[in-house]
């Protein structure tokens, strides 16, 4: 099974899973969902999200996401990101894991993630 992750707010994803689907905020703008390889997801984190502890990783199999999803780096960079070009629905999503950063600030890959990494 391949799988991409999202990272979001607990919050967030409490409601993604009430309603059965997840839809970020930034969506409007961007017209897809960020998403990450698994070897990606501590600097996604430590890159973009210092300083919040109410996070958690959504795990996708991206076999089954029902649109779009285009490897590829919009910045101008070299390493591609997959990017999820829909609305996410829920049952796709096959864990949720807490992500929080470690005493010194940094976040690291959830250990049940490591792993199978």
């Amino acid at each position: 099974m391949a799988r991409i992750h999202h990272i979001t707010s607990a919050p967030e994803a409490e409601a993604a899973a009430r309603s059965g689907e997840y839809v970020p905020q930034a969506f409007s703008a961007d017209g897809f969902i960020h998403c990450s390889r698994a070897e990606q997801v501590a600097a996604v984190a430590n890159a973009f999200y210092r300083g919040c502890d109410d996070l958690v990783l959504l795990e996708i199999d991206r076999e089954r996401v029902p649109c779009r999803v285009v490897d590829e780096n919009l910045d101008g960079g070299r390493e591609l990101f997959p990017h999820v070009y829909g609305h996410l629905p829920m049952s796709v999503v096959v864990a949720v894991h807490a992500l929080q950063p470690g005493a010194d600030g940094h976040f690291e890959l959830p250990a049940a993630l490591r792993r199978r990494t």
